[in-house]
C-alpha cells in the first residue's frame, strides 16, 4: 500500500475563546438551543472560527439559520459543514441537508476560515432571535419562557470527540496470515486502550461497487479460545466469525472504540473510476455491505481510500477534478449524518501534484476527517537512490523532490480551505530501505532495495529497532545505516516531535499504518497517544 504532500504558509496556535451564547425560541422544545462562536486560530492575515450549536431542549431541532455581520477588515474565505451565503458584510449560515435533526443534548459544529485577524460577529441572530452579545434586539413575537433556561445547558450525553485528539490505526486483514497478528493483539499490546478508532483495511471496489476483500479473514475464519479476544472459541455453526466477530468482541471490551471499514487502498482503488460514473449506485452498494445485518453493529462508518482521483496510482484515473467530491457527497448522503465518513488521501504537496489534481476541499464538508498519507514519499522503487527518509516532517537540504514532506501537504490542504481540525497527521509503523549504500547521511547511492521480512525495501519498526537502530535524524524523522543497508523510520522520539507539530497546527490528531508493525507492548502508539496528550 503505497502512500504518497506542500509548504508552511500558516502558523497558528490553538486558542479557545468563547463568544456569544445564543438562546433560541422555545418552539423547538423545552429548554434552549444555543450557538457559540469561538476563535480556533489567528495568524494575523487570517483566522479559523468554529461555531457550535447545542440542543439543550427536550426535543429534536429540525433546522437552524444563523445571520450575522462581520466587521470591516475581515471576511469569510471558505466554510464547512454549513451552507453559507454572503451579501456585502452580511452572512447567512443554514444547516446542510445531510446533517439531519439535532437530537436533545447533542451538539453540531461548523466553521469557517476568514481573511484578516479574528473579529467577533455583529448583529447576530439565530432563527430571528438575537445572539447574546449581539446588537439586534429579539423580536417581540418570541413568546417568553416562564423559567429562564440555563445559559449553557450541559448535553445529556457527551458530543462525539469534541476537542479530544483522534488516534486512528489501520488493522490489515491479511495480517492474520503470515504476520500472525489478530484483533486479540490490539488488546494484549495495550493498543486498544490508546486508540479512538480502528480502520479495517480493506474492502474492494470492483466494478464500481463496494465488495468483500477477503471473506475468510473477514468473517469465516474460526478462532480458537487462545486466539480470541475474550478467550471464547468460535463454534462451527456461529453466524459470524473471522476478524469481524473479533472486532465485535473488542468493541464490547472497549465501548468507546469505533471501527470504520476502509475501501480501496493501493491495490483496490481501480474500481473508484467506475464508481465516479454513478456515485449514488456506488454509495448504495457500500451502505448495503457495511450495514449487512450480520455485522452492522461492528462498523461505525466507512473510509474511502482512493489512490488517486484524477491522477495515477497502481492504475490511472481521469474522472476529472470533481469526481472525488461527487463520490464522497453521495456516500455521505446515503450513510447520513450519524455515520463516520472519512478519507485517506494523497500527501503530494508539490506544485501541480496530486493534491492539486482533485477538489479535496470540496469534499471536506462531507467528511468527519481527512488523512493525508504523510509517508512513503521516498523508497527503493528508486533502486539506485538517492537515499531519503520516507516520512520527513519538514524539508531539508538535498531532499529529492520539492513538496514531498508532511508539512508541505498540511499547509497546502489548509490553504485550500480545509480546516486544520479535520486533518490527521500520518505515521508509518515501518521503515523503507536500500542496500549497497556507503554513505551514512541521506543522499547516498544504492544498488537496490534492502532485504525485508515480507517484501524487499520495507520492514516493520519492531524489527528495525533491534536490527538497525537509528543513527541520525533529518527533517524530523530518523534514519540508520547498518553495514551496507540504509533505513529510515520513525521512533518514539521523532513521533513525539511530530505530535508536538500536530498540536501546534491544531490538527485533529494522528493516524498510522499499521498496527502489526508496532512492538508487542505498543511502543509507537504509546508515543502517539502520549505526544497528543
Amino acid at each position: 500500500m503505497k502512500r504518497s504532500l506542500r509548504r508552511a504558509l500558516w502558523v497558528g496556535t490553538v486558542m479557545a475563546v468563547t463568544a456569544a451564547t445564543v438562546p433560541m425560541a422555545s418552539a423547538f422544545g423545552d429548554g434552549s438551543v444555543t450557538a457559540a462562536f469561538a476563535k480556533a486560530q489567528d495568524w494575523g492575515t487570517g483566522h479559523e472560527t468554529r461555531v457550535t450549536i447545542t440542543n439543550g431542549s427536550s426535543a429534536s431541532v429540525s433546522t437552524w439559520r444563523i445571520e450575522f455581520d462581520l466587521p470591516s477588515g475581515t471576511s469569510i474565505s471558505s466554510s464547512w459543514d454549513a451552507d453559507v451565503t454572503r451579501t456585502g458584510d452580511h452572512y447567512v449560515a443554514v444547516k446542510k441537508s445531510w446533517a439531519g435533526p439535532l437530537a436533545p443534548g447533542a451538539t453540531f459544529s461548523w466553521g469557517y476560515n476568514g481573511t484578516g485577524a479574528y473579529k467577533a460577529p455583529l448583529n447576530c441572530t439565530i432563527n430571528g432571535v438575537a445572539c447574546g452579545g449581539g446588537s439586534t434586539p429579539p423580536p417581540t413575537t418570541v413568546p417568553p419562557t416562564t423559567t429562564p433556561p440555563p445559559t449553557t445547558p450541559p448535553p445529556t450525553t457527551p458530543p462525539p470527540d469534541p476537542g479530544g485528539k483522534k488516534v486512528v490505526g489501520y488493522f490489515a486483514q491479511w495480517g492474520v496470515y503470515a504476520r500472525n497478528y489478530h484483533v486479540k493483539n490490539i488488546h494484549t499490546s495495550g493498543s486498544a486502550a490508546k486508540l479512538t478508532h480502528i480502520l479495517y483495511a480493506f474492502g474492494n471496489t470492483t466494478g464500481g461497487r463496494c465488495a468483500i476483500g477477503d471473506s475468510y479473514a473477514d468473517y469465516e475464519k474460526a478462532y480458537t479460545a487462545a486466539d480470541s479476544v475474550d478467550g471464547v472459541a468460535d463454534t462451527w455453526d456461529q453466524p459470524l466469525r473471522g476478524s469481524f466477530n473479533q472486532l465485535r468482541k473488542l468493541k464490547k471490551m472497549y465501548p468507546n472504540l469505533k471501527v470504520i471499514w476502509s475501501f480501496g487502498g493501493w491495490t483496490w482503488s481501480g474500481g473508484f473510476t467506475q464508481a465516479a460514473q454513478n456515485p449514488a449506485a456506488f454509495a448504495e452498494s457500500c451502505y448495503n455491505l457495511v450495514e449487512d445485518p450480520r455485522w452492522a453493529d461492528v462498523f461505525d462508518g466507512i473510509d474511502i481510500d482512493w489512490e488517486y482521483p484524477n491522477a495515477c496510482g497502481l492504475t490511472c484515473d481521469s474522472s476529472g477534478p470533481n469526481a472525488f467530491k461527487n463520490v464522497i457527497s453521495a456516500v455521505r448522503t446515503k450513510f447520513g449524518s450519524s455515520a463516520l465518513v472519512t478519507a485517506a488521501i494523497t500527501a503530494d504537496g508539490s506544485d501541480g501534484g496530486k493534491i492539486d489534481a482533485t477538489d479535496y476541499a470540496g469534499a471536506a464538508p462531507h467528511l468527519n476527517w481527512i488523512m493525508p498519507m504523510t509517508y512513503d514519499f521516498f523508497g527503493a522503487w528508486a533502486a539506485q537512490g538517492p537515499t531519503a527518509p520516507h516520512s520527513p516532517l519538514y524539508s531539508y537540504p538535498g531532499i529529492p523532490q520539492q513538496g514531498f514532506w508532511s508539512d508541505a501537504a498540511i499547509q497546502k490542504l489548509k490553504s485550500k480551505g480545509i480546516p486544520s481540525n479535520k486533518l490527521l497527521l500520518g505515521i508509518g509503523f515501518y521503515g523503507r530501505g536500500w542496500t549497497g549504500v556507503t554513505q551514512a547521511a541521506p543522499g547516498g547511492s544504492a544498488t537496490g532495495p534492502a532485504p525485508g521480512t515480507y517484501e524487499q525495501g520495507i520492514e516493520d519498526y519492531k524489527v528495525l529497532r533491534n536490527s538497525c537502530p537509528a543513527t541520525g535524524t533529518v527533517g524530523g524523522t530518523a534514519y540508520a545505516k547498518c553495514g551496507s543497508n540504509w533505513w529510515s523510520y520513525d521512533t518514539p522520539s521523532t513521533i513525539n516531535g511530530k505530535m508536538t507539530y500536530a498540536k501546534n497546527q491544531g490538527l485533529g490528531g494522528a493516524f498510522f499504518w499499521e498496527l502489526s508493525g508496532d512492538t508487542g507492548n505498543g511502543e509507537l502508539i504509546g508515543a502517539i497517544k502520549g505526544g497528543l496528550g
